[in-house]
């Protein structure tokens, strides 16, 4: 994110449970999660299905301008994820100048798939990506490697929770929040997810927070 110029004052923090008093050890403000999971072929591809047939038939409120794009790039979840909680957040966050400011200038009123696509153009958050990968402790797929953990993120918009994944076709809305309370709604949401899947305990959240605060 410093890279691409997020200014420091903002950092992916761990969100050590959902307990109460966990929560209330991440420093606030909390602007936006993300969650890392491990993808089930049977709990997550029946649940995404259902899912859409579901909004599909009855419809949800989506925010107008909201920022959702296609993930067209294998294993670039986990920049996706940042992207989105970035991306959604501009009126708190202020961008340095840089590439990712001009690849949100650039990308802001096209669609999905368009942004996908330019992502998949953009060496400069690509290259960013992959020298990050390199930077953990363990050894980073690469980019065909298939995987079985995914990213997604949770954001703020006009009073509701969006769940924005780049492999689901529009944002879902998981009801009424404010921007004070991001966290709660957003870990409410990762239970959801755990419990598809009980018997895994290979699941991580970050939230976005004002370090500096």
């Amino acid at each position: 994110m410093h890279n691409l110029g997020v200014p420091k004052k903002w950092q992916l923090v761990d969100v050590y449970g959902f307990d109460p008093e966990l929560l209330a050890a991440t420093p606030q403000p909390v602007l936006a999660m993300i969650l890392l999971y491990p993808y089930s072929q049977q709990a997550e591809v029946d649940h995404k299905k259902a899912e859409e047939e579901r909004i599909k038939k009855d419809g949800q409120v989506v925010a107008k301008g909201i920022y959702h794009m296609k993930q067209l790039v294998s294993n670039a979840c986990g920049t996706v994820a940042i992207i989105h909680c970035i991306a959604n957040n501009l009126d708190k966050i202020k961008l340095e100048d840089g590439p990712f400011k001009d690849f949100l200038n650039k990308t802001k009123d096209l669609s999905f798939e368009e942004r996908g696509e330019e992502l998949m153009k953009c060496e400069t958050i690509s290259e960013n990506h992959h020298e990050s990968a390199q930077e953990g402790q363990t050894e980073a797929p690469s980019l065909d490697e298939k995987v079985e953990h995914h990213f997604i993120a949770f954001v703020h918009v006009d009073g509701h929770l969006y769940e924005l994944d780049g492999n689901k076709p529009f944002p879902i809305n998981h009801g009424p929040t404010t921007a004070d309370s991001v966290l709660e709604s957003g870990a409410a949401v990762c239970l959801q997810y755990m419990k598809r899947n009980p018997d895994d305990v290979h699941f991580s959240t970050f939230a976005l927070v004002d370090h500096l605060d």
